[in-house]
Order: structure tokens, then C-alpha cells, then sequence
């Protein structure tokens, strides 16, 4: 509790450099501890520390009496409520951390929604009080943090769901506990760092044999376009050969745009053609004819990238479903939510209010990797291990988008990535180029899926040159 309290009591001083009044709020459990040790640092950096406590002393843990009793020795003062009136500088929000396991209501409520009405940054202390650390899930309500210290580890509900939108800039403190930290935890943040060395360098005899064979299969009538954008970001991605089998009357013959991409009627492509990876879904469409498609696909014995509505067929039929379980070769499933939803039988809100959780249960249900998208998509293996995604940002609800994922996964599965880790380099890769479009003033408004695929290319191959001279 010390070592969180000083750790926040220094980035509270680089928040407050304005040297105006800080208000500190403690709430009844260990994280109010932490608050108060950071209150009596920051009183004893000369700022002037209001401390708010309206809980009951008696009912502190051991050592967060021990905190408190530190700052009354050290002529702090306790109030219960916020006062009136005053211009903060900042707020150190201590009320509740990863310990709550209720609604907030009364006059934590009250205190937490004065806080959001407040013009100044808040600090939240581990998690953002109000929000569920493990799911993103608002309890009630929650401080909307301007930033967020969270200690020993990242939280799950900090990186999805409305985490994202209410923890603000992310900062972490092990507290110098990085030896007693499991090595591999179920579930890790997903970084550059993971994913930047999984696509191998090429060797200087390449010929596009060695980079794989994607079919897709999908692009009925005046859906056309989503088999376009999953074609041309597996183009950009790197397979050797891309096939798409469009179901549309009106396809068609070339791609004007990729003439590269060879297009074949869906039936020989599934039946015919010998493929590294396939991958049915993009503007499949749900007719009689689109569901034979699938049937088809799941009998083929090679990696198999599901989304949109093959997934929306698959939440339909059951048999569907005993077919895919059936399945000895590796499948994906892309959900996002409502989808999730459907193939699970269950609300979208039940989904979204426990992403993780979602996630394995489609996994385990389903014996398939599954990433599913959203802010803080979810990319969860087969084992149960899982990544939350960092990429990414809001001009990345648009159409297409999920399109051109599916596209990138499928290349690198045929370039011969193994399809684990095929998904979360393309997860990441993703938002990545969504991120530095962004800083271009490319969107997020109006960012466009296919303006996607040129810079993941660029990126792609960025972090290849690095790793080139990295071995020199």
C-alpha cells in the first residue's frame, strides 16, 4: 500500500503542474489505503490536499487504519463529502478498485457522478471506481478517468468493453513485484512487441508458391464488395495466390481495381482448387445456396476462417454446428457480438457485459479459435489463453472493416503461420494501421475499410526492414 501510494503520488505531481488544490477520495477498502497514502505524500510536496472519507474508520483493513492514522499524524484532516466551490487542480479517485462486486448506488453514486460533472483531470487509482476490473462493465456508474494507474498489472476490464472509453491514458506500476507475477497469465495485452517478429522474413528465392494458396468465399448480390475488401487485403497481406468465389449473378470477371485476384465460380473454388486456407463469410448472404456453400466448406480438411454471415448461418443450424464440431482441422471464428450472441444463444448485452467469458465459452463450445471484435477485441485460443487487443480506435466502426480482418488472417495462415498466431498478428496489425491513419487526420470519422489495407502493407513490411536490421 505504501509503494501504490507513493507511485500515485508521483504521477499525481507530474498531472499537477498547475500547483493548484488537489482533491483525494478514499474509499472503505484497500484502494482507499492507497488514496491516503498518496494524500499524505502529496501534503508533504507542499500541495494542498483536500481528503475525502465518508466511510467508517473502524471498518478499514489493518493497513489502510494504519494509512489513515499516518495522515491524521501528520495534520491532515478528513471530510465526508466534496466541497462546494472549489477549482481543483486534480482528483485522485481512491473510492473503489478491483474489490467491488456490487452496483454503486446512494451517495457513492452521488460523489462519483460530481465527479464527471467536474472540469479538471481525475487520476482513478488501479480501475476507474464503478467499473468492473475484470468484465468493463459499469456498475451503475463510474469515474470517467482522465488517467489510470493500475498496480502490479494490467485489469481485463481496463482494455475492453467500456473500459476503453472510461480509464482515460493507461499507466502501470509493478510495484516492483515483477518476480511474483505469473510469467504467462491467462490472459495478456496485446502489443507490437508480441506480434511484430511472427511474419519471417522472405528468403531472396521466392516465387508465390511458397506464400500459399486463400480462397474466399462469399460477395452475393450487392454484397459483392465484401469479398472484394477480404480479397484485396489477403493480396496486400502476402498469400501467393488469392481466389475468390463470388455467389453474385452480376460478379465480376476481373477485379478492376486488383486484377490480381482470380475469380472463380465459389462451387469449384471449395470442390477444386487445392488451398493452404479458406475462408467463407464476407457478404456470403444466408440463402439456400450460400448454406451449401458452407456445408461444403466444413468438410474440407484445411484451416477454415469463419465470419459474417457464415457465422449468422452457423447461430441458426444446429446441424451446422455438429458439422464444425466435427471438424479435425483448425477453424476461426470472427464474431462481434450480436453474432457471438447468436451462436451462443444468449443476449448481446450478456456478451458484451463479460467479453472474456463470452469468448471462451464459444471457444470451448466450439473447439475453434475465436477473436471477437469490439473495442478490446478478444482473441482467444483454443487452450483458453487469450490477448485483448490495444490497436485500434472508433473510426473503425464502419462497413467492411471486419472484411478486410478476415482477409489478412487467412494470408498469413497461408503463408504458413499458425492460425494462433495468425490471429493475433492480424487483430493487431489492424487496429495498428487504423491508429496511424488517424494520426494522418485519415478518420477516425469517415475512415474507410479499404483506405485499411494499403497501410497494413506498409506496416507489415516496416517491421520486417526492422527485423533485418535488427540481425545485422
Amino acid at each position: 500500500m505504501e509503494r501504490a501510494g507513493q507511485s500515485a503520488a508521483r504521477l499525481a505531481c507530474d498531472l499537477a503542474t498547475g500547483g493548484g488544490p488537489i482533491l483525494v477520495l478514499a474509499g472503505p477498502g484497500n484502494n482507499g489505503g492507497d488514496a491516503i497514502v498518496a494524500a499524505r505524500h502529496l501534503k508533504a510536496g507542499w500541495f494542498a490536499v483536500t481528503l475525502v472519507f465518508p466511510g467508517n474508520p473502524a471498518f478499514l483493513s489493518a493497513e489502510a487504519r494504519h494509512a489513515l492514522d499516518d495522515w491524521l499524524a501528520e495534520g491532515g484532516k478528513i471530510i465526508a463529502e466534496i466541497p462546494p466551490g472549489v477549482d481543483w487542480e486534480l482528483i485522485v479517485d481512491g473510492l473503489f478498485g478491483i474489490g467491488l462486486e456490487r452496483d454503486l448506488t446512494g451517495a457513492y453514486a452521488e460523489m462519483v457522478t460530481r465527479v464527471n460533472e467536474m472540469a479538471c483531470p481525475v487520476l482513478s487509482l488501479d480501475v476507474p471506481s464503478g467499473l468492473c476490473s475484470d468484465t468493463g462493465r459499469i456498475r451503475g456508474v463510474a469515474v470517467r478517468a482522465s488517467h489510470t494507474l493500475s498496480f502490479i498489472a494490467l485489469k481485463p476490464g481496463l482494455l475492453t468493453h467500456s473500459g476503453v472509453d472510461f480509464c482515460g491514458s493507461l499507466h502501470l506500476d509493478t510495484l516492483g513485484l515483477d518476480a511474483l507475477i505469473p510469467r504467462q497469465a491467462p490472459g495478456q495485452a496485446l502489443s507490437q512487441a508480441m506480434v511484430e517478429h511472427i511474419m519471417p522474413p522472405r528468403p531472396k528465392d521466392s516465387h508465390k508458391g511458397l506464400f500459399g494458396s486463400l480462397g474466399i468465399v462469399g460477395g452475393s448480390e450487392s454484397m459483392i464488395g465484401a469479398a472484394l475488401l477480404a480479397g484485396r487485403a489477403a493480396l496486400k497481406g502476402g498469400a501467393g495466390k488469392v481466389f475468390l468465389g463470388l455467389l453474385g449473378k452480376e460478379a465480376p470477371k476481373i477485379d478492376a481495381v486488383q486484377p490480381e485476384l482470380m475469380l472463380l465460380p465459389p462451387q469449384q473454388l471449395i470442390f477444386d482448387m487445392r488451398l493452404s486456407c479458406l475462408a467463407v463469410g464476407p457478404g456470403l448472404g444466408t440463402s439456400e445456396e450460400a448454406r451449401q456453400l458452407l456445408i461444403a466448406a466444413l468438410d474440407r480438411p484445411i484451416t477454415l476462417v469463419l465470419d459474417a454471415d457464415a457465422l449468422r448461418l452457423l447461430g441458426e443450424d444446429s446441424h451446422l454446428q455438429k458439422q464444425l464440431l466435427q471438424r479435425t482441422a483448425p477453424t476461426l471464428l470472427t464474431p462481434h457480438p450480436l453474432e457471438a450472441a447468436r451462436l451462443l444463444g444468449i443476449g448481446c448485452d450478456e456478451v458484451q457485459n463479460d467479453r472474456v467469458a463470452a469468448t471462451k465459452h464459444l471457444a470451448t463450445r466450439f473447439h475453434a479459435g475465436v477473436v471477437l471484435k469490439g473495442a478490446g477485441s478478444i482473441c482467444m485460443q483454443t487452450d483458453g489463453s487469450y490477448f485483448i487487443n490495444t490497436s485500434g480506435n472508433p473510426g473503425m466502426g464502419s462497413a467492411g472493416m471486419g472484411d478486410v480482418l478476415t482477409g489478412l488472417i487467412g494470408a498469413f495462415i497461408a503463408q504458413g503461420i499458425p492460425p494462433a498466431q495468425a490471429m493475433i498478428l492480424a487483430v493487431y496489425l489492424h487496429g495498428a494501421a487504423a491508429d496511424e491513419l488517424v494520426e494522418t487526420g485519415v478518420g477516425p470519422i469517415g475512415l474507410a475499410a479499404s483506405e485499411i489495407i494499403d497501410r497494413t502493407r506498409l506496416i507489415l513490411n516496416r517491421w520486417l526492414y526492422n527485423q533485418k536490421r535488427e540481425r545485422r
